[in-house]
């Protein structure tokens, strides 16, 4: 009998458990595949892991406008692919320590809820049946599969790939065609076009980069151009045909011919066949809805990470399996989630953090906006021979405090969270001026921008 059985072992399931163990709970972690779920093997390490050797050979490649140059400058896709999964074994590694430390008891298989007990709930984990006070389910998302003509059958003759595949491709593939133009499709889309892919993105919606700002987004589209990444928006894909990708662009119907195809629509949460029926829990669209404590509508019963649909996000993740195990506790905690940072680990970072102008105008809150272009900052003109990246803040007129910000550029992944600390601190205007940046860095843009609003 344990206190806690968590299935899925991704961010939240692993981070779950370790705080669990480590309060002292008996816990079962119970996951089919690798330790570390998709961020860890599939998404987020892997790709910055590919994504740093490609912006490393951007950087010497463009070294003769820093006075630097290079002969005979090559980037090896398999030496790359090699050092991702030495990086991934590492890690792997490292959870499945953490696991022993506080005394987890990982099992190795698919878990399946087989209904309620007496004490709480039973989950079958391959040949072991596994009873607990309380459940949280942490089971991740898997890749959405449209309705496209075709594209079944590209998908068992290996022509059409998810990232998880695309990120084990043994060679680059001379015309890549990427469906969709979001974080994942972007990300991959810039490591193949460095790497010498012909890289072409059809993305259904007039704009890339999802919900980030559209000014920004459009300036980093513009970036990815220049580097050679051809882009059809407003596309609707049709089907996946022996030579290429058929899709529709104002009424006219086109082909774009390719080597290899990437799906990357987005992710959908994985809830089918955890047996949730057994235990009379109802999904929404097929994810499991949750409180702001990651209560399911059924005691004992959580959820947490991609699996909830609502930000499918690692950091978000780690932040709700801390609220679930802490509410398990008797602690009090809540999930917030106008703080969370989003990123696009592009060349250049697409980073943001709160509200946007347009979800602003959608709240009906009114806002100061700056804009300043990254040239403000000393040390990014010192950095980035030509840079065009921008960055804007949003201040509410009325308690002046931050509702967001977004900022393109290199290192925008590292100094957003300062951003999303002033949010989350509802700290004002007046309390943020006295914070001192260390000189010269690029974060300094944010002392910049709070600087130049007017009270």
């Amino acid at each position: 009998m344990y206190d806690l059985i968590i299935l899925g072992g991704g961010p939240a399931g692993y981070l779950a458990a370790e705080r669990a163990g480590h309060a002292g709970l008996r816990v079962a972690l119970v996951e089919e595949r690798a330790l570390g779920g998709v961020c860890l093997n599939e998404g987020c390490i892997p790709t910055k892991t590919l994504l740093y050797s490609a912006k490393l050979y951007d950087s010497v490649a463009g070294g003769t406008r820093y006075g630097v140059s290079a002969q005979g400058l090559s980037i090896d896709h398999q030496a790359v692919i090699r050092r991702k999964n030495k990086v991934i074994k590492t890690l792997v590694a490292g959870v499945k320590s953490k696991m022993r430390a506080n005394k987890v008891e990982v099992f190795a298989s698919r878990g399946r809820i087989t209904g309620k007990t007496q004490e709480g709930y039973a989950v079958q984990a391959g040949e072991t049946l596994l009873t607990a006070k309380r459940l949280l389910i942490a089971t991740g998302s898997v890749p959405a599969v449209p309705p496209i003509a075709g594209l079944k059958e590209g998908l068992s003759r290996g022509f059409v790939l998810t990232s998880r595949e695309m990120l084990d491709i043994s060679s680059v593939p001379a015309r890549l065609c990427v469906i969709g133009g979001g974080v994942i499709g972007l990300e991959l889309a810039s490591y193949f076009c460095t790497v010498g892919s012909r890289v072409t993105v059809v993305e259904m919606l007039d704009y890339i980069a999802g919900e980030n700002d559209r000014e920004l987004s459009a300036l980093l589209q513009n970036s990815l151009e220049k580097r050679g990444i051809t882009f059809f928006l407003g596309s609707r894909v049709t089907g996946i045909e022996e030579e290429g990708v058929r899709f529709e662009q104002d009424g006219e119907s086109r082909l774009v011919a390719a080597d290899a195809v990437l799906l990357s629509i987005g992710r959908r949460a994985s809830t089918a066949d955890l047996g949730l029926d057994a235990i009379g829990l109802a999904t929404r669209r097929g994810a499991i809805e949750v409180d702001e404590h990651m209560r399911t509508g059924l005691p004992g019963v959580y959820a947490a990470g991609d699996v909830t649909g609502f930000s499918m996000l690692a950091h978000t993740a780690y932040r709700e399996a801390e609220v679930a195990v802490n509410d398990i506790l008797g602690k009090p905690d809540r999930m917030r989630y106008e703080a969370v940072p989003a990123i696009l680990y592009t060349n250049p970072e697409l980073a943001s953090v709160g509200l946007t102008e347009a979800s602003a105008a959608a709240k009906g809150l009114p806002c100061q906006t700056v804009r300043l272009p990254l040239r403000y900052s000393g040390r990014y003109l010192a950095e980035n021979e030509g840079g065009n990246d921008m960055m804007k803040l949003l201040v509410s007129p009325d308690t002046q405090q931050v509702l967001g910000a977004q900022v393109l550029a290199n290192y925008a992944s590292e100094f957003i969270v300062v951003a999303g600390t002033w949010i989350q601190m509802g700290l004002t205007l007046e309390e943020i001026r006295k914070t001192i940046f260390p000189h010269p860095t690029v974060a300094e843009i944010l002392r910049e921008a709070i600087f130049a609003i007017e009270e």
